[in-house]
């Protein structure tokens, strides 16, 4: 496809180049929304309790997960957004999660343009054609918008913030700086965990430019972003609940994360009269002191294992909707999966580019994740940086052993040029 667009001439190379991603965009689209149209949806339980959660807020006003009282079990990101629709829909009278589920396949396509956007800045058209093509079918990109759960939202904001920061640090301004914060705190209030990456990032951008006043700049303005936008949350949480919380108050995923293999009747403490915070302190405690080699295990390879090796399937569905012919849906993820590691060892030798920016995301999301409970559905998230990593990184190398495969006849071409005589005849 990109031999042939290369071969056009230059006055038909942008509509062609236009038509193929028309093409693309369309069988995204098509894919997506036979999906959700042609298979019966399950609904897991995370998406019982926001339902639960969502209409005591409409109908009683408190803001309350698994409970009547108010609390910060999770943060307001994806509930907010359950309550929009539901009020726009009349939920009332009509089922609201058809409503969410194509609200979402608009959000997935659009985050599909931002990953095109961000691989074409970082390598060129080429290569984000390939990452495009890529995400249209990758299947978990599809499946998840039948999941009324945080991952397509939370994906659109992570991206989005990704191309912001990086025209923040192209252009050096304030208004962007504060713009990539702003959607930094939209994707907390979505997935808390995601907060973390402020400060390893502009770290990053610190030892990429050397520039520590623009650096500082640009991470003060991207702080007020963030902080305007979690403002809210934080003061509702100090006004209901008497207590600062940026975040969220929910501790199970990391006392769920001290099982190794996820063995949750292993018996290695007593749990009468606790909380799970001091649960899960207490079998980190015995764990890497008593059995040291199973929680060193557990908490590298086997989370990883966990993490990595499926593919996120949504909320499940029936029938199973085949993107790709079996088995090639699985071959594309573990391929992904297996080519990250050169990914980022290639990225990593040319750290002073953007290229890091991504494979610096991917390293400190997954090292976070690590200290919870491993689900294949954190994977999700990643893929987006993983898929345009490979790209890039795998068009580098094919360039790489055309030019090795092609220099011995340009040494013969320059050699025959040497031995031509002064006027150019041979």
């Amino acid at each position: 496809m990109y031999t042939i667009i290369s071969k056009v001439s230059p006055t038909y190379k942008k509509p062609l180049l236009m038509l193929l991603i028309f093409l693309i965009f369309t069988l995204a689209t098509y894919l997506r929304l036979d999906f959700l149209a042609s298979v019966n949806h399950h609904i897991s339980h995370d998406t019982l309790n926001y339902d639960v959660m969502v209409r005591q807020l409409l109908e009683k006003g408190i803001y309350a997960y698994k409970d009547t009282e108010p609390n910060a079990q999770v943060t307001p990101g994806y509930p907010l957004f359950m309550a929009a629709v539901y009020q726009l829909v009349d939920y009332q009278h009509h089922d609201p999660y058809p409503y969410i589920r194509y609200i979402q396949v608009g959000l997935s396509l659009v985050t599909l343009w931002l990953m095109y956007t961000i691989a074409r800045k970082l390598a060129g058209t080429k290569v984000a054609m390939i990452v495009l093509l890529i995400s249209s079918v990758y299947p978990p990109f599809i499946w998840s918008n039948g999941a009324v759960l945080t991952e397509t939202l939370a994906c659109f904001f992570l991206i989005l913030y990704i191309r912001l920061q990086l025209a923040a640090f192209e252009n050096k301004t304030r208004t962007l700086a504060l713009l990539s914060g702003s959607v930094m705190g939209l994707l907390v209030l979505t997935r808390p965990e995601f907060l973390i990456l402020i400060v390893p990032v502009y770290v990053f951008h610190f030892l990429w430019k050397k520039e520590l006043r623009l650096t500082l700049k640009l991470l003060l303005f991207t702080c007020i972003g963030t902080g305007i936008v979690l403002s809210p949350w934080v003061i509702r949480n100090i006004v209901s609940l008497n207590e600062v919380v940026i975040a969220s108050t929910q501790i199970n995923p990391f006392k769920a994360g001290t099982y190794p293999d996820k063995n949750y009747e292993d018996g290695l403490v007593d749990q009468h009269g606790k909380t799970q915070m001091e649960v899960a302190k207490e079998r980190l405690k015995i764990g890497f002191t008593q059995h040291t080699w199973v929680f060193m295990k557990w908490y590298t390879v086997g989370k990883l294992k966990y993490i990595y090796t499926h593919m996120y399937f949504g909320s499940g569905h029936n029938p199973l909707y085949r993107v790709l012919p079996s088995p090639l849906g699985s071959l594309l993820h573990v391929a992904l999966v297996w080519f990250c590691p050169i990914a980022l060892i290639a990225s990593f030798r040319r750290w002073k580019q953007p290229l890091t920016l991504l494979m610096l995301i991917v390293a400190v999301m997954t090292v976070t994740r690590l200290a919870f409970v491993p689900e294949y559905r954190y994977n999700y998230t990643a893929m987006p940086l993983i898929i345009t990593m490979d790209a890039v990184t795998g068009v580098a190398i094919l360039r790489w052993i055309w030019s090795k495969f092609t220099k011995p006849s340009s040494r013969s071409q320059k050699g025959d040029v040497s031995h031509a005589e002064p006027n150019g005849n041979p």
